[in-house]
């Protein structure tokens, strides 16, 4: 592959971090989301509201450029996963000073500086089945400079024996592949609107992800709950139908009675819609 000139890396870097950025303001935005903060409110938190979770995005802008300028057609190796998991600190640093200390994205910058970082590496232009892929050989990679702490995150895959977001992407992101975008895809060929698309992607993930998120808070019955009342939406025809839409709003109330937010599938359904827009090369945007 030959280099590109670096103006043109300069390009596709930008481009990809406005890309990236504008994924999480649109799945932040998407309603009516079980659980979720989005545009009619802040769902099962206390802490989050839209106008953060958009403010939250904007920070990010800067790490998803320098994750792309610095992974831009490099192999995957111990240096650039070292690279990129400085970058991503560097990034959750800034995030948490945007936003006064409240953990608006750190999920999101782990997947969506992976998928970034591998778009990237092959050259800017790539489908997304192989950019999960490159992506999952960086997550592989061992980080010797990352933090030994748990996050909350981590002590629930410990709890209850599941795989979290390290494994999903080291799997190269199987929700997204084979569940979420299959299924933005497919509604979309049924006539569903844009928003109704993107809510059914979400239902797809959420219908088998172990959602660490909604586990911290809410146990194995949460999980449970998002889980079963994700496939009553897709069983009764999805977001764009009546009976659909009545299955979403039952899981919200569910989902809010138990205090439960699927912050895991938010994350994933950026990541889809980021894999979504990638699929065709940013110079046709």
């Amino acid at each position: 592959m030959k280099l590109l000139p670096q103006i043109q890396v300069e390009g596709g870097a930008e481009w990809l971090a406005r890309t990236a950025t504008q994924c999480l303001i649109d799945e932040a935005r998407l309603s009516p989301k079980p659980g979720l903060v989005d545009s009619r409110g802040n769902g099962a938190h206390h802490d989050l509201t839209l106008a953060l979770m958009e403010c939250s995005a904007h920070s990010l802008t800067p790490t998803f450029q320098a994750l792309a300028q610095q992974s831009w057609q490099r192999p995957a190796d111990i240096a650039l996963r070292q690279t990129v998991g400085r970058l991503g600190r560097e990034g959750e640093q800034q995030m948490m000073a945007a936003t006064q200390g409240v953990n608006t994205h750190r999920g999101a910058i782990w997947a969506l500086g992976l998928l970034v970082s591998a778009v990237a590496m092959l050259g800017g232009e790539a489908k997304a089945d192989a950019v999960a892929k490159t992506a999952a050989q960086l997550a592989t990679l061992p980080d010797d400079a990352a933090p030994k702490v748990f996050s909350k995150g981590l002590r629930a895959t410990h709890r209850y024996r599941v795989p979290g977001a390290r494994e999903e992407a080291q799997q190269a992101f199987p929700h997204i592949l084979q569940r979420a975008l299959p299924q933005l895809r497919l509604s979309r060929l049924n006539g569903s609107s844009e928003a109704h698309c993107r809510l059914d992607a979400l239902m797809a993930i959420m219908t088998s992800l172990t959602d660490t998120c909604v586990l911290s808070r809410a146990g194995m019955e949460g999980l449970d709950a998002m889980q079963d009342g994700a496939r009553a939406v897709l069983d009764a025809g999805g977001c764009a139908h009546p009976d659909g839409q009545r299955a979403l709003a039952a899981l919200d109330r569910h989902m809010l009675a138990l205090n439960a937010s699927p912050g895991g599938a938010a994350d994933l359904l950026a990541a889809t819609l980021f894999l979504d827009r990638i699929d065709t090369p940013y110079s046709q945007h």
